[in-house]
């Protein structure tokens, strides 16, 4: 690891900005689904996407905040193609209703963005009865990714360019539960950690990259998985921190927490580098290749949270688990 605001290998740091990490990159022609991306670092992450030429979709539970993010975006880089569609994660039915309305529309896809989360609420369940941080950050987009990867790959095969599926990590993977994945007590309220159960969701965002980045290379698809840490960022991802805490962040905040265009540069690097061509499998901090918690590279862990995943996002409507 190194200093913060040192450049790492790629020649970027934790100080770089998602338009310094993307300068000279013609995304024209491409298209992206951003999840999330009405607030935080969603927002910068379409509005410099778009900036670069790429056709983003906006994927947002908020369909009336995202119109007026949109606008913002529009209004700040004259020409940006921008689409604004209904998203939440935490609802299968809505993933699911989500994936069919873009297929009939139509669009190809290069790169799938899985950018939205919650962080550290209180105990509570999705839709489908699920413990909300595991199903909002990781379910929804594992089942997004899977209703979308045949887009891709059609679309990655008749482009003749390469596709990149980017989960969003944290570096809080690395404190989640004894374990890591407690399978069989994913809804207990009683031992429920609200810091812990983020971790654990966390750590499946980068176990759910490093498998489908295996089976996309064993079936030979020109699309890549990767997942990334996009650093410490006061967003409204920390909405449920208590006053307290949020006050003692805010006074370190100017020294060490990154700035929303830096906090989108890693995702940016990653979607449109040409750095990153070809690479899969791997967990990026800063614009950098970083090392995750060894645990996120265990591959019998990955298949285990994968077939997991498979049977709780199948079982809602009597899908098979292939």
């Amino acid at each position: 690891m190194w200093f913060f605001g040192s450049k790492g290998a790629s020649g970027f740091s934790s100080r770089s900005t998602a338009e310094e990490v993307t300068l000279g990159v013609d995304g024209t022609g491409l298209t992206a689904i951003v999840t999330g991306a009405s607030s935080g670092i969603g927002v910068e992450t379409a509005r410099v996407l778009a900036l670069r030429g790429v056709h983003v979709v906006m994927a947002v539970r908020n369909t009336g905040s995202g119109a007026k993010v949109k606008e913002d975006i529009v209004n700040q880089v004259p020409g940006a193609k921008l689409d604004v569609m209904e998203l939440d994660l935490s609802s299968m039915d809505s993933v699911r209703k989500f994936a069919s309305e873009y297929k009939s529309a139509g669009l190809p896809l290069n790169l799938l963005i899985n950018n939205a989360g919650i962080m550290a609420c209180p105990f509570m369940l999705s839709k489908d009865n699920i413990e909300l941080q595991l199903a909002t950050n990781h379910l929804g987009h594992f089942l997004l990714t899977k209703l979308l990867l045949d887009t891709m790959k059609t679309t990655s095969r008749e482009s003749k360019r390469e596709g990149r599926i980017v989960n969003l990590s944290s570096d809080a993977h690395r404190f989640s539960y004894p374990g890591g994945v407690r399978f069989d007590k994913i809804n207990d309220k009683s031992s429920y950690s609200s810091m812990r159960a983020y971790g654990q969701s966390k750590l499946c965002n980068v176990l759910h990259a490093n498998e489908l980045a295996k089976q996309l290379k064993d079936d030979g698809v020109n699309i890549t998985a990767n997942s990334l840490h996009p650093g410490a960022i006061m967003t409204n991802l920390g909405r449920y921190f208590n006053s307290y805490l949020a006050g003692a962040v805010g006074v370190v905040a100017k020294y060490m927490l990154k700035t929303v265009p830096q906090g989108a540069a890693t995702t940016c690097y990653v979607a449109l580098n040409p750095q990153v061509a070809g690479v899969t499998g791997e967990y990026f901090a800063d614009s950098n290749i970083a090392k995750p918690l060894p645990l996120a590279k265990d591959s019998e862990l990955a298949k285990k949270v994968w077939d997991f995943s498979t049977k709780l996002t199948g079982s809602q409507l009597g899908e098979s688990s292939s």
